[in-house]
């Protein structure tokens, strides 16, 4: 049986930044449409739903929020994955985008090779969801359409960056990975960190676990980086 080949819609009003995008995301298997603005955006939805849209923020006629607000009111196309390319760098952009309902936030310039990863890291975490939008390890549970978090049945106030770095390990449980691992998934390619972040988001990510005694799911794997497991604790 033949791997379905993944449907993207890329909205964007920069020509070359559609192109670049139609030819990287093509050269991966994917098939892919574009749309010049918002509106343009809404005639290709209504005409074939995609997998996954790729959305700019600044577009004449409509811009990004508006378009994912108009897509959320709508049961047919509420839960399409959206993934936000911007230039808008600020947390207070990053929180806005995610809170209107954006699954993801890549920051212009990324690379192709972040773009992909990012598309199949929003596909893994759409498909692991149940039909509510929530993924769930032990005591832990994500609503993925709300991006509220809830730690053995009560509501966790977790940042953005600490709930992408759960949801992905949620997503790859008992799976190792090193500190530039972690960075190239959670905080993309072409962002140049140091590794020792990843440690400070662990610290706060384990705070928050903390609160209801499940910071040992998230394990330190010696010499390597971390690890989360779902386990009793000692």
């Amino acid at each position: 049986m033949s791997k379905k080949q993944t449907k993207v819609l890329v909205v964007d009003d920069e020509s070359a930044i559609r192109e670049m995008i139609r030819f990287a995301l093509s050269k991966s298997g994917m098939k892919v449409r574009c749309a010049a603005n918002g509106r343009e955006a809404l005639e290709k939805i209504n005409d074939k739903l995609p997998d996954i849209i790729l959305l700019d923020w600044m577009m004449p006629k409509m811009s990004g929020p508006e378009l994912i607000r108009r897509l959320k009111k709508n049961q047919v196309t509420s839960t399409i994955p959206i993934i936000m390319l911007t230039a808008r760098v600020s947390e207070d952009d990053k929180v806005t985008g995610l809170n209107v309902g954006a699954d993801d936030y890549i920051i212009k310039p990324f690379s192709p090779r972040e773009l992909v990863a990012r598309i199949g890291a929003v596909l893994r975490r759409s498909d692991a969801g149940d039909a509510d939008g929530k993924i769930t390890a032990g005591s832990i549970t994500m609503d993925t359409q709300s991006r509220q978090v809830f730690l053995a049945g009560k509501a966790a106030h977790v940042g953005p960056t600490e709930y992408r770095l759960l949801e992905f390990f949620i997503t790859h449980e008992n799976r190792s990975f090193s500190r530039s691992q972690l960075l190239d998934h959670v905080w993309g390619t072409n962002v140049f960190l140091e590794e020792r972040t990843v440690d400070v988001h662990i610290r706060r990510l384990r705070k928050i676990l903390q609160k209801t005694d499940l910071q040992h799911y998230i394990q330190t794997v010696r010499g390597h980086g971390y690890r989360f497991a779902v386990t009793d604790a000692e």
